[in-house]
């Protein structure tokens, strides 16, 4: 059995890293998987529900902007991506990874660029990672308003980088991301004279 494994979040500035690992029936093909940027967040949800519905396994994981402040945010894809196939409650036999590197972990697997716009299994997991990383972010968002985390999803838009120099960062912002950091460095700088 194929895994597909994918990631969503990974240059956001704030909030988690999910990864999610879908393992799909054989017997039963999904309609309209695709790769989840180029969905809309209606369809995405659509799809989500049906993936979750029909397929063999699914899991998904979060790691927060903590651990991705300590370990970096490729170690916290992978450990994310880990966990996810940790709780499939159907061992896969190969894990097909979005992207072109692949941890050193105990599955055989291959490392796909692009593959979550080729390989159904990784279209579902980026579909799911996806899904559930915006429902974190609209959470987020409501725990810390004034940053539009609902709107931007944490991601670098003008809007983000601009409440995060009115408002400082918040208790999910990534600290070692640059721009993050900028932030800290120019409201310390403002203290201080």
């Amino acid at each position: 059995m194929k895994a597909g494994v994918d990631e969503a979040g990974r240059g956001a500035l704030a909030g988690p890293v999910v990864a999610a690992a879908v393992v799909l029936s054989p017997d039963r093909a999904i309609d309209g998987l695709a790769d989840s940027k180029r969905l809309s967040a209606k369809r995405r949800d659509q799809l989500a529900r049906v993936i979750q519905d029909q397929a063999l396994a699914w899991a998904v994981v979060e790691v927060d902007a903590s651990i991705i402040d300590e370990i970096n945010i490729l170690q916290a894809s992978f450990r994310a991506m880990d966990e996810a196939l940790t709780q499939l409650s159907v061992a896969p036999t190969e894990v097909l990874v979005d992207g072109n590197q692949l941890p050193k972990w105990r599955w055989s697997a291959r490392a796909i660029v692009g593959g979550d716009g080729i390989e159904p299994c990784i279209m579902a997991a980026s579909i799911l990672a996806k899904v559930h990383r915006d429902r974190s972010m609209a959470v987020l968002d409501a725990v810390h308003p004034g940053y539009g985390f609902g709107t931007h999803k944490g991601y670098p838009t003008t809007a983000h980088r601009e409440a995060l120099m009115r408002l400082g960062a918040c208790a999910v912002h990534r600290r070692s991301y640059a721009p993050v950091r900028r932030c800290l460095a120019v409201r310390e700088e403002r203290v201080a004279t």
